[in-house]
Formats: structure tokens, sequence, C-alpha cells
């Protein structure tokens, strides 16, 4: 079976910023166009020569700890000079890729409605499903607030987890276009640590609303190559920052309703939430409780359409705790990986013949050795029944560290999927710490799951 190589991740940083501008119009001669369709505007579709710009992030730091309006420091005048580029497209209304400690968001003045269509038009995105704001310091966040308030609930929070994957649901205020909350009385906000993002809402002076930079329902894009693939010619840059750290979206976390609720798991853990001052009582959506009312007009990314699909079909197999899950009976595999074996066997008879298997279940032995599987150059590999099938590992990590789980995870979905797979089988872990966010993803990637028997898993 053959097995991808592996990419560092690029480091993330540490604190970020600015003052409110409010909107300004374009100025760029390309996708500039409005057209008017049932009754709501969008952006026209306008053909780019997508720029890509590299950046790297050490490059950029914070000598301050202060949050209220910290400046960056840049030691590279090439890297000053891309900000400095990327900020004028913002400032004229247009989108830029740009990466996170997330995933690569596409960004653009939250304070414009104009700006904000095109990120749904590039993206394809329905318009009901909202934006997420980031702001670069305290000063900026109360700036765009209702009074000029930040709640209490969310002092603690704040203190503990921003800079970070910590997105927060505030009452928003009328410079908020409907574009950016679709309708809703809140807005959410986030103040992300990644170096790149911070600078540059830093010297773009607003802030930006960024959901992830790909397509809509596609996995999320953890390398700028993502979103070249998925965006080029449909929006004037990227800046390349390295591979996203945290690799899985924001953690959403709505203080503003009590009990306080988690509404999307991310980096920042249910365990952790729950031990800050205030949220000892959070609840996790749909884990915890539902609202079908809220699903069908939602406050935040994530709650009411399928994301995060390859076009191969996607298969998840069930995670069972149990010390003898990956042992062997006899010569047959057994737990996770010894059910993808069957189930790679029954479609075999059906036509198909590439699959892709996201590993987190490892023993001592390695899987190749296990199954007697010999690899071809062609990526082909024979099982021991001696026909040919193409089976390829992506290794997402040990399922016992769901950290590095989530950090590979949409990678190794982009990159089954561009080895033309028919079927992605992904081995699930367990729903503890950033497990949770991990198997929140893969669920709502799936289209089947499969539970596995007591007598696979011992």
């Amino acid at each position: 079976m053959t097995h991808p190589s592996t990419t560092p991740s690029t480091p993330s940083a540490t604190s970020t910023h600015n003052t409110l501008i409010p909107a300004t119009n374009s100025t760029l001669p390309a996708a500039t166009d409005i057209a008017a369709g049932n009754g709501s505007t969008a952006a026209a579709a306008t053909a780019f020569k997508t720029i890509l710009e590299t950046i790297d992030p050490a490059t950029i730091s914070y000598t301050s700890t202060d949050l209220e309006d910290p400046v960056p420091e840049i030691s590279l005048p090439h890297t000053r000079h891309v900000l400095d580029h990327a900020a004028q497209i913002l400032r004229d209304g247009q989108v830029v890729g740009m990466p996170t400690e997330t995933v690569y968001g596409l960004a653009s003045n939250a304070l414009d409605s104009v700006a904000a269509q095109r990120i749904f038009k590039a993206k394809n995105r329905p318009q009901d499903n909202p934006l997420i704001v980031h702001v670069s310091s305290l000063k900026m966040l109360r700036s765009m607030l209702k009074d000029n308030i930040i709640p209490d609930v969310y002092v603690d929070l704040i203190r503990t987890y921003w800079p970070g994957p910590l997105t927060l649901l505030f009452p928003r205020s009328n410079l908020i276009p409907n574009e950016i909350t679709c309708g809703q009385a809140t807005v959410a906000v986030r103040f992300p640590s990644h170096p790149i993002t911070r600078a540059l809402i830093s010297v773009c002076d607003r802030p930006l609303a960024a959901p992830s930079a790909n397509s809509s329902g596609k996995p999320s894009p953890t390398l700028a190559s993502h979103v070249m693939n998925d965006l080029a010619g449909k929006i004037p840059m990227v800046i390349d920052g390295g591979q996203c750290s945290f690799g899985i979206e924001s953690t959403v976390v709505d203080g503003l309703r009590v009990p306080p609720a988690i509404l999307r798991p991310g980096g920042i853990t249910f365990e952790q939430i729950r031990q800050v001052k205030g949220m000892e009582k959070v609840q996790v959506y749909k884990k915890h409780f539902t609202d079908a009312a809220m699903e069908q007009a939602p406050t935040t990314p994530g709650m009411k359409y399928r994301h995060y699909s390859p076009e191969a079909e996607v298969v998840l197999v069930e995670y069972i705790k149990t010390e003898g899950s990956l042992a062997s009976k006899g010569s047959e595999p057994m737990g996770q990986y010894g059910r993808i074996l069957k189930e790679i066997e029954k479609l075999k008879q059906e036509g198909k013949k590439r699959f892709g298997i996201l590993r987190t279940s490892f023993t001592t032995t390695t899987p190749s050795a296990t199954v007697a599987a010999t690899t071809h150059q062609n990526g082909s590999t024979t099982l021991q029944d001696g026909q040919e099938v193409g089976v390829i590992e992506f290794p997402l990590g040990q399922g016992s560290k769901p950290e590095d789980v989530a950090r590979e995870l949409f990678r190794g979905l982009r990159y089954l999927d561009d080895q033309k797979v028919d079927c992605i089988f992904v081995e699930g872990i367990s729903e503890e710490d950033e497990g949770l966010a991990v198997m929140n993803r893969v669920r709502k990637a799936a289209s089947r799951t499969i539970s596995l028997e007591p007598t696979e898993s011992l």
C-alpha cells in the first residue's frame, strides 16, 4: 500500500490589534459588477489571474502580550510588501485567501456588504450561512459591538484563549452588514493567533470576515495549494503561510445563552472551556441539546449544511474503546482496519477499484505487513486473493493524539480525493478532547457510517 509523505506544520503565533474604519467603495477594475437576482444582490462572476505570494510567519512577531491594541513587528521588507498589497486589495472591496492557525480563510472587509457578497460568490456559499468576523485587538472588537461593550460572560474566556481558535457570539451593532450575519441579531467574532492573519488585519485596519477558503461543501483548506485548487481564477490573491497548525475550524461558543453552548467544536475543547469561570455548565450542540429553529436559521457556520465532503464517497468506521480492538485473530485483522478490508472486498465485487483509508489505529506491525500486501509502482495493491485493487493509506496520526489527527484530517481527505479513489474510509477516534471536533467534521463529510459488531472489536 502506498503512503503519502507528511509535511511539517507551520508554527502559529501568539497575540493582535487596531481601530475601526468604515467600508470603502471598490476601486479595482476587476470583479466589481453587481448583478441583481431574485430580489437580492450578488457579486457578478469575474475571472482573475490569482496572485500567490509566500510569507514566512517567523518574520512577524509581537513583543507585547497586551491585547488592547498590539502592533506587529515585521522584520522582512517582502513581508511588509505582501501585507500592504493584500491590505489594499481588501480596502478596495475585494477578497484575499490567507492562512490562519485553524484553516485557510477567504477574507473581506467585514464592514462592506458588497465585499461580503464576493465571498459568497467565490465559494458558491449558501446565502443563509453566516460569516465569522476576525479582529486583531480588543479595541477593534469594542468598536464594532453594540454599545461598544464586551459582555462580562466572555471576560475569562478571552483572557484564557484569545488570541486563538475560539469564536464568540456577540450582540450585533448596525456597523455589521446583514450579509455577514444573514440577518441574525448576533455576530460571531474571533481573535486569531496566526501572525499573518493578525498582521494583515492590523495593516488593513479593518475587521475581516473570513470563512474557509474553499469551494462550499468541500474539505476545508489547510495548505495554500488547496485554496489555489478551489479558487484560482475566482479571487485576486492568496497568501501562502505554510500548513495550518490546528487543521480544523475554531470552536464557536454562545455565552449569551443560558446555559452557555458550544455550537461548533474546534481547537479549544469542551473539557477546556468548562474549566473557565462562568462556563462550568456549558453544553455541546447536538450532544447535550438540539434546536431545530436555530439549525434552520443558524447563528454560526457549520450548523445547517453538509460540509467537508470530497468527490469520493466517505465512509466512517466508528471507534469502539476496547483493549483488543487492534488485535488479530489468526491471520485475520480485527477492529476498524479489518472491517474496512472486508468492506473493500464487497465493493470490489461491485466494480469499484480504488480506495483510500485515513488511518488512526496502528499496531506495532505495519498495516501492509498485517494484510501481506504488495505495493506496485502504479499505486495499486495486490491483496491475498490475488486481485489487484488500488488501496492508498494516509496516516492521520495515532487516535490517542487527537490534536495530530485534527491537523491532518482535511489534508488527508483532499490527498485521497486527488488520487481519484472511489471511496475513502475513515477510522474514527474517541470524542474526548480534540476528538469531538474531529468526529464532528468526519460525520458531516460521511455519507455512510459502519458500527463495529462486538465480535469485531475483541
